[in-house]
């Protein structure tokens, strides 16, 4: 798998090359961005990683004057201390071409799908076709790429989707595909998108998926937003959701927990640079007890040299994990190359491992941006983090970007 990786990197990375060789004859206009990135924080065996990473987003446009686009990104990789694996990956690579009076386009490569039914990153093809009056048309299909397995010729995905317009200011799509993992069947899912919008009363959205192999919906949403005016806006949402496992997977045997939640949230523009919000949520769960979540908070729009965001976060269940929390951080531009902050994250996130187990997160962090000129920057943050389980340790990240 590492070598198969490397390999794919390494062409990535060797075809950027030769674009840029013959994008000059052939006028092809070539964009981008390369990020170095460097990190280093303590695992849970009390070991420090140090993690390199060079990533390469890469936009060639009029390849050979024939009007085929190549997007691509992916990263090269290791760890100076090898304590931790750093795979190099190949993200996307897969050239575009759009024939606009027939209202067809096809994408051939290396690229992110994504439907209601589902989506994968897949080595294949993506067509749509759109000259229809009512409806538009989407097939795709070929190897679902998996990082965290070998890469084997029987993943395969298949999938395609209907969408239209039947009326004025609504959307539907009806999605399918289908997961093989080594040349058995995993998932087969329906989906279902709609999305209505009354201007200045209300805009209705749902999502919808559903498990043929299973016979249940695994995922639905349902939301409603509102604007009375300019400065006020109210949304409601609904979500339910259950845990997918591939029918290969050897968790698809366990029964699956349910999760719901119902949340409701009032933004209200106190002026245009000021921005509040009031949000309620109430999750629910099958094995716990349901808890109620209130975050109310303010935050800059826009503004400049400082910008800044507060937020208060209480959580209450019946089990005991109440949670009194706080969010906040702070930016100043001290002159229009140097930009530093600090912020901080406590009591706000908790993970439920065990019936007795209360794990609380805290994160402490300075952050910072230096910028060389419109297209070259170089941006650093270090945390302190600290849990109910895990010691406090310290993690920093050093980010140089060059936009080309």
């Amino acid at each position: 798998m590492k070598k198969w990786l490397a390999a794919g990197a390494f062409g990535f990375f060797s075809f950027l090359i030769v674009v840029g060789t013959v994008g000059p004859v052939f006028a092809t206009t070539v964009s981008g961005r390369a990020s170095t990135v460097l990190e280093w924080y303590d695992t849970s065996e009390s070991k420090t990683a140090v993690p390199v990473y060079q990533y390469l987003m890469l936009n060639a446009r009029d390849i050979g004057g024939k009007g085929w686009n190549f997007y691509g990104y992916g990263r090269l990789s290791g760890d100076l201390t090898n304590e931790v694996d750093a795979d190099s990956r190949l993200y996307t690579a897969y050239l575009q071409k759009t024939y606009v009076p027939q209202k067809f386009s096809v994408k051939l490569g290396r690229q992110f799908v994504s439907t209601t039914a589902g989506g994968t990153v897949l080595d294949g093809v993506d067509l749509n076709y759109g000259g229809f009056k009512v409806v538009n048309l989407r097939l795709l299909g070929g190897w679902n790429v998996v990082y965290d397995s070998d890469y084997k010729s029987g993943n395969y995905f298949f999938g395609g989707a209907i969408s239209g317009s039947p009326v004025k200011n609504m959307e539907m799509e009806l999605s399918y595909v289908q997961k093989w993992d080594d040349g058995d069947l995993a998932q087969e899912l329906i989906g279902f998108d709609f999305d209505y919008d009354l201007p200045k009363i209300v805009h209705l959205y749902s999502e919808t998926q559903y498990s043929l192999l299973y016979e249940s919906t695994t995922y639905f949403l349902f939301g409603a937003s509102t604007s009375w005016n300019k400065d006020w806006r109210a949304r409601l949402e609904y979500l339910y959701s259950m845990p997918l496992f591939d029918s290969t997977n050897i968790y698809s045997v366990f029964a699956a927990s349910e999760y719901q939640e119902v949340m409701a949230q009032v933004d209200y523009l106190i002026n245009p640079k000021l921005r509040s919000y009031l949000r309620y949520t109430q999750e629910m769960y099958q094995e716990y007890s349901d808890a109620n979540v209130i975050d109310v908070g303010l935050e800059t729009i826009g503004v400049d040299p400082l910008s800044w965001y507060v937020a208060g976060v209480y959580r209450n269940d019946e089990d005991g994990q109440d949670l009194y929390g706080f969010k906040i951080h702070t930016a100043y531009r001290f002159m229009p190359e140097v930009t530093a902050g600090v912020g901080a994250d406590v009591d706000v996130l908790q993970r439920r491992l065990e019936d007795n187990d209360e794990t609380t997160s805290s994160r402490l962090w300075i952050d910072g941006q230096y910028d060389f000129s419109k297209t070259m920057q170089l941006q650093a943050k270090i945390e302190r983090i600290e849990s109910d389980l895990w010691n406090d340790y310290y993690r920093g990240r050093v980010r140089f970007n060059v936009l080309f």
